[in-house]
């Protein structure tokens, strides 16, 4: 396997990252010349703030045509190697298992009856994802420097950890999962071998990160059956909001553009908005938000005319069917509910599925009520982010079930993500919550939210995996 190979010297490196994503990408302009787009994200913020001279290289796959056309030429960002992991392994590994198996297990997405079915199409899947961890353990234990921190990221690389300690038993190794970590009797749906690999794969750490104490402890009881966590120590890093690019950002002119677009869309000053910002991910829960708020047009006719439901659902891994589906349905609910309750004046529902980050942050700051209902996530940057730009301050309606529930859930209104009408109660609480109240909940949830922002969070994990 190829790779762009732009380390400061051979083993030289001192920190090493090793994601599927990297933190920039490339594409082929019409003159044949190469674009790049960087990337951001926490992980990008945080690995900035160890500055320039800190020895680090980022590790991550090819995941285009013009990434991997980069390689090929050996072009490419100083501080960043691209594994060019050839494209059949690559979507069998990461779309065959990690995000059709681990990702449903974790997030406990499975229809039982019908689904999940391991069989020889499971195991030829499982081969390449394998086949893709080790090509992650031999390039970071070929970069890395001698006694060198690496903080592999999430559940695309759970074996990377237990291949690279046996190569170099020297690294200082952590693992971080983004992701909840599933109950251990949900755990147990998986095969006996794959669970061993697994638990030895994630085992093979110095140090996991968990984003909440409730994934660590879902983690901790799986271990049990694999005789307990040897050496591993484990940390909880609850990943929170960089405020001060979020402000800053927000208060751009095509945010302010968008600004002007949606109160055109959402029509008349009085209008109360409750908004919604999401990938199309079935663990999100989009389309129980949607009959939510049908049931509290249906319960509290008052409301009619007066609020507007804004939702971005953009969409995400539209290459696997189940998820063309649930976007298709999200739409369809959007459509009936306009249709069935929408006068010439008045669009209940402003449903948008392009992704467009400027107008997020818009709809961020126009928000009265923020709807976050996932039926399992393992944070949910969403509910910290909105109280961070709010302009007036905003009421949170807050699933139990997502992991900011642990560091949010005193100041957000809470709900089961299940209960459709406990969830149209709540919206109409929070749209009638008294103004100093939701100011003075925005305030305290802000706070809570910008407690560990992602330099910090990077740099805690790295200390504490050098300690």
């Amino acid at each position: 396997m190829a790779s762009t190979h732009v380390a400061s010297a051979h083993g030289a490196a001192q920190v090493l990252v090793a994601s599927n994503r990297g933190p920039v990408s490339y594409e082929v302009q019409e003159d044949g010349s190469l674009r790049t787009k960087r990337g951001g994200g926490g992980l990008v913020s945080g690995l900035s703030a160890i500055g320039p001279d800190a020895g680090a290289l980022w590790v991550c796959s090819t995941l285009s045509d013009g990434d991997r056309e980069a390689v090929r030429r050996g072009e490419g960002e100083s501080g960043v190697r691209m594994l060019d992991i050839p494209a059949d392994v690559h979507a069998d590994a990461y779309n065959g298992i990690a995000n059709s198996v681990l990702w449903f297990v974790h997030h406990m997405l499975y229809q039982t009856p019908l689904e999940p079915v391991f069989d020889a199409e499971f195991q030829r899947r499982w081969a390449s994802y394998e086949t893709y961890n080790r090509a992650f353990a031999e390039a970071l234990a070929e970069e890395a420097a001698a006694g060198a921190a690496v903080l592999v990221q999430d559940y695309h690389l759970c074996l990377v950890p237990g291949m690279l300690r046996e190569q170099r038993p020297d690294l200082r190794i952590g693992h971080f999962s983004h992701t909840p970590w599933a109950p251990v009797d949900y755990f147990r749906m998986l095969p006996d071998d794959i669970r061993s690999q697994l638990m030895s794969g994630m085992l093979g750490a110095d140090r996991l990160g968990f984003l909440t104490r409730r994934w660590a402890d879902a983690f901790t009881a799986c271990c049990a059956e694999q005789g307990g966590l040897g050496g591993t120590e484990i940390g909880v890093h609850g990943l929170g909001a960089d405020a001060d690019f979020l402000r800053k950002r927000s208060h751009e002119r095509d945010v302010e553009e968008r600004m002007t677009a949606l109160r055109e869309e959402i029509g008349g000053p009085d209008r109360k908005t409750i908004v919604r910002v999401d990938r199309t991910e079935l663990s999100k829960n989009i389309v129980r938000g949607l009959l939510a708020y049908r049931q509290l047009l249906d319960d509290r006719p008052e409301w009619r005319e007066r609020v507007v439901h804004v939702a971005f659902a953009y969409p995400s891994r539209q290459d696997l069917a189940v998820y063309r589906d649930y976007t298709a349905e999200v739409q369809r609910l959007a459509e009936e509910i306009n249709s069935s309750y929408g006068t010439p004046g008045w669009t209940p529902v402003v449903l948008h599925v392009k992704d467009d980050f400027a107008r997020s942050l818009a709809a961020y700051r126009l928000a009265d009520v923020a709807l976050v209902n996932p039926i399992r996530d393992g944070m949910n940057l969403v509910a910290k982010e909105v109280p961070v730009v709010s302009d007036e301050g905003c009421a949170l309606v807050l699933s139990r079930e997502a992991g900011a529930y642990e560091e949010l859930g005193e100041d957000a209104i809470v709900v089961n993500p299940y209960d459709v009408l406990d969830t149209a109660r709540a919206l109409h609480e929070a749209l009638t919550l008294p103004p100093h109240e939701r100011a003075e909940r925005t305030k305290r949830l802000a706070a809570a939210a910008t407690a560990l922002p992602p330099g910090q969070w990077f740099m805690e994990q790295l200390r504490a995996l050098r300690a």
